[in-house]
This record gives structure tokens, sequence and C-alpha cells, in this order.
């Protein structure tokens, strides 16, 4: 595990398209074993900050550092060793095995013409069985259900063994039950973790600390509860809301009111 933190950073689309907003004067940072959220509006810029915190958009001005290194000063396969990547859309299949798609996880640690060792075999079998999916090696990834195909894509992600884990709404189409178990399961793996998120119950729940993200700009950060009030949640979302206690837990509940 490694600190990820963003420092200084700015970028813009090269073609706005009328976007009025840029990220601007961003700074995050994540933790070792640290699971950060971020949260915003539709359009504050949420995809856009992963992109460049996964060395896909390159930063107008300011730096990306994992573990202290400038990842734009490596090379992909070094940022690919580091930084595992869970995004909203599922891969096309092309007739895979849920086995294969899992083994993609272990394309950066090999050389070209590497097969996959027994070692790696090994691994993948370990980590089908710790997202609940043991005996699926063989089945057609097409087959699954959604809630199965984000397990494999976890699975996937771990077999990578990254430094850092960053995931865009990763419970987006999945029902709670999958919702619950997919985060009970990022938790559970320790690592470095950065996810945007839609549902601020979810992200209450699971996440140390949260971002709140404007139009380009961190407006907000700290722990759920210092994060998630009610004033700021009008201001960001245009919303009333109750917040209070989880009567289970000791993280906000939040109950949105709808307009009168």
């Amino acid at each position: 595990m490694a600190t990820l933190h963003l420092d200084n950073l700015s970028w813009a689309p090269p073609d706005t398209h009328g976007q009025p907003w840029q990220l601007a004067d961003i700074e995050l940072r994540v933790e070792p074993g640290e699971f950060v959220g971020l949260i915003g509006a539709n359009g504050s810029g949420k995809t856009s900050l992963l992109r460049c915190a996964y060395r896909f958009n390159r930063p107008d001005s300011g730096t990306v550092r994992l573990g202290g290194a400038d990842i734009w000063a490596q090379s992909p396969r070094w940022a690919a060793q580091r930084i595992a990547v869970m995004l909203q859309e599922f891969p096309q299949e092309f007739g895979l095995t849920v086995s294969d798609v899992v083994a993609m996880g272990r394309t950066p640690h090999q050389s070209w013409f590497d097969g996959d060792s027994a070692a790696d075999l090994a691994l993948i079998d370990a980590t089908l069985r710790q997202v609940g999916l043991g005996g699926f090696a063989e089945t057609s990834f097409a087959s699954l259900s959604g809630g199965e195909k984000q397990r494999v894509l976890l699975a996937r992600t771990l077999v990578q063994q990254p430094q850092l884990l960053i995931l865009d709404e990763p419970t987006n189409h999945l029902d709670p039950r999958y919702q619950l178990a997919l985060l009970q399961h990022l938790r559970q793996a320790r690592l470095s973790i950065l996810a945007s998120f839609h549902d601020l119950n979810l992200a209450a729940a699971f996440c140390d600390r949260l971002y709140v993200l404007e139009r380009g700009v961190i407006v907000a950060s700290g722990t759920p509860a210092e994060v998630l009030t009610e004033q700021r949640l009008e201001q960001v979302f245009g919303i009333r809301a109750l917040v209070d206690r989880h009567p289970l837990a000791h993280h906000p509940r939040i109950t949105w009111i709808s307009p009168a």
C-alpha cells in the first residue's frame, strides 16, 4: 500500500463543448489502507478527477504521486503494476470465462510471451473463492448476473496486487445485497481505495473520509460526519435532507426530503 497525493492539480478537457468548469487546485490524499470517497452532483467532475489519478487524463498542472513517485514520470506498466481500476462498464466478453477475465489482472506483472504460471493460477483460484465465486472459473462471464460480474471484476483487481484501487461508481446496477457485499469485500481487502459514489448512505457507511466536488473544485473534506451535513447537502445537491445517526451504527444516515 502507498499514499496517493494529488497536489494542486488542474485539468480541463481539450474540447469543453460548453462545459463551464475545469478541475482546479485539487488537493487530495489517500493514506495507506484508507477508504476515501468522492461525492458530488452529476457533472461535478468526479470521473475526470479519477482519470487523472489513474494516469488517463494528464493534468495541465500539479502532480499525482503514488508513494512519493510522480506517476506521469513513470511508464504505463509501472502504473499498471501499482494501480488497479474498476469502472462502471463491464468489459466486452468475446467468449471469455470467469478465469480468463480475472487472469487479465496478472498481465502487468508478466512479460509479453508469458502465460499464467502455477503461482498465478493458484492466486486466481484463491481470489475467486475469496469473493464467493469458487467453482465459477470455467463459467462464461457473459452468463453471470450483474452482481456476479462485479465480483469477477473485483477479483481481477485483487489478483493485480495493487497498492491503490480506484473505483468509479462501483455499486451502480447492483441490488442492495450485492452493493453491501461488494463494499464489504473492498473493506476486507485493506487496500488504499479512492471511489466515487452516488449513494451517500453507502459512502457514509464504508468510507473513512470523503471529498466533496462541486463544478471541478473540492468544497469540503473530512469524515462522513463532518462532511454530510444538511446545509452542505442542500448546497451541493440542491435538495433538502434530514441527517441523523444510523440506529445500528455510528455513521450519518441521510433521508432526502421531496420538494413540496
